[in-house]
């Protein structure tokens, strides 16, 4: 047997993702964005290796009114004292209270591309 018929061929359950891949390729593409092909990248590893950001994590790292995206899960655990604009894969429902809490607003990794096309003024954490 070859090895190409022993090989074990990935394929992601959720169908929202090789959508969401394809069009952060396009939108990478389109608009000469590196950040979006790079969250692509995280994004075909398997699931078990997507980030799980803690709100503790953005609070450090983030500054006020600052842009964060999540390839990955944004959870609930800590305290967030920053009105931040997170971006993510998926959302506890821990954190998406707290994050509205302070003012902070919760978008998808969709809708941030929409938003900001160029992908400018974005930092990723992981």
């Amino acid at each position: 047997m070859s090895k190409t018929t022993n090989a074990k061929i990935q394929r992601k359950t959720n169908p929202r993702t090789p959508v969401l891949i394809a069009a952060l390729k396009e939108e990478a593409r389109q608009n000469e964005a590196a950040i979006w092909r790079d969250v692509a990248k995280r994004l075909e590893k398997p699931g078990k290796n997507y980030a799980q950001v803690n709100l503790s994590k953005i609070n450090r790292y983030a500054k006020d009114g600052e842009t964060v995206l999540i390839a990955g899960k944004v959870l609930g655990s800590g305290l967030l004292n920053k009105a931040v604009t997170v971006a993510a894969y998926n959302f506890s429902a821990t954190a998406m209270e707290k994050i509205a809490e302070v003012g902070g607003k919760c978008l998808t990794i969709e809708e941030m591309m929409k938003e900001n096309p160029k992908g400018s003024g974005i930092k990723i954490l992981q």
